[in-house]
Order: C-alpha cells, then sequence, then structure tokens
C-alpha cells in the first residue's frame, strides 16, 4: 500500500472514528464498529492504527491543532484587542463546527486518553487559552477593554460560548460558522469594551 493511500485511509478512519466516538462514547465504540464504519476486516484496522486509544488522541489532537491554528492567526494580527477577540471568535466557531463530531468528543471523551496523552493535550488547551488571556490583557493595558476586566473569567466566558456549539448548532440552521462566531462578538464585545469618557 502507497503512503499517500495508507495516510488517506488512516484520515478516513479518524474521521469515522470522531462520528462514532462522538454517537457511541469511547467506550461504546468498539474495534468491530470502527471496521464495520469503513469496510475492513478487524485485523486489517491495525495496519492503520496502534490501538482504539491512538484513535481517540488523533481526534482530539486533530482538533486541538486547528483551534491553536485559528487562534494564531487572530492573536498575531496587527490590529486593536477588540478586533483581534472578534476575529478570535469567528475562528473558533468555524473551526468547532467544522469539526462538531470531534468537538463533541473533546469535551466529553478526552479523559479517557492515558495520562501522557492527556498532559500532551492539556498544554495545546493551556496554550490556546492563554491566547485569549493574552489578547484581554492586552486590551485592557491599551485602554480598548474595561479597567476593571477580570481576565481569567472573561477568557473562560469567551472559550465557553463557543465550546458549546456542537450540543446546539445544526448544519441545516439559518446561520452559517462566521455569522455565529460575529454574533458571539458583538455580545461579548460590547460588555469588555471600555466606554467612553463623558
Amino acid at each position: 500500500m502507497s503512503v499517500a493511500l495508507r495516510s488517506r485511509r488512516r484520515d478516513e478512519l479518524v474521521s469515522a472514528a470522531a462520528r462514532l466516538f462522538s454517537e457511541r462514547g469511547y467506550h461504546g465504540t468498539s474495534m468491530q464498529d470502527l471496521g464495520d464504519a469503513l469496510g475492513l476486516l478487524r485485523g486489517s484496522l491495525y495496519a492503520h492504527i496502534g490501538s482504539k486509544q491512538d484513535l481517540l488522541f488523533d481526534v482530539v489532537d486533530q482538533g486541538a491543532r486547528r483551534f491553536l491554528q485559528r487562534g494564531e492567526h487572530a492573536v498575531h494580527q496587527v490590529a486593536p484587542s477588540p478586533q483581534r477577540l472578534r476575529d478570535f471568535l469567528v475562528g473558533h466557531a468555524e473551526v468547532a463546527i467544522e469539526q462538531l463530531d470531534a468537538g463533541r468528543v473533546f469535551l466529553n471523551e478526552w479523559r479517557y486518553l492515558d495520562d501522557s496523552l492527556q498532559e500532551d493535550i492539556k498544554t495545546k488547551r493551556d496554550a490556546y487559552e492563554e491566547m485569549v488571556r493574552g489578547i484581554l490583557r492586552d486590551g485592557v493595558a491599551a485602554g480598548e477593554l474595561r479597567a476593571d476586566l477580570d481576565i481569567s473569567l472573561a477568557a473562560r466566558l469567551v472559550l465557553s460560548c463557543g465550546n458549546w456549539i456542537y450540543s446546539w448548532y445544526r448544519l441545516d440552521g439559518e446561520m452559517s460558522p462566521s455569522a455565529v462566531g460575529e454574533a458571539f462578538a458583538n455580545m461579548i464585545i460590547g460588555g469588555l469594551h471600555q466606554e467612553e469618557a463623558v
């Protein structure tokens, strides 16, 4: 089997795992279920993965990396903090909706990873959260966001609004992913913005 075909098969397997783990949970999904989803015999699966644990890590890690990539784009823009926060929220919503299944797996199933794999994901999660805190700190320092802002609490608000998109968003709904992010941004930034002195 060529490297390209093996890589494509692996991507298909990770995608199928995201869907099945999302629907049935990690422990409710068997290797047989994964094989059936791709038309592979159970023994053939091991040519593509080391274990079901490896698949869970790949699903969660793939999502974490996508969030980090979009977050870095917002963080490194040369723009006022409210605009960078808006871009961060839009990016967060778009990534969350692009991978609804993986989002559900990340929030509900990642705790079943082995300790060393959990630590890897926690490191990425912490880096992502720090991006938000950094934008907020910059905004306060520049007088663009309220001076009395609780940075940690505001960062949790920003992340929480996007993290639960998977639980209510419908692909056939009226709002596009970017429209969801813009709506979140309008509501949140309005509350965080520094009011003009009268």
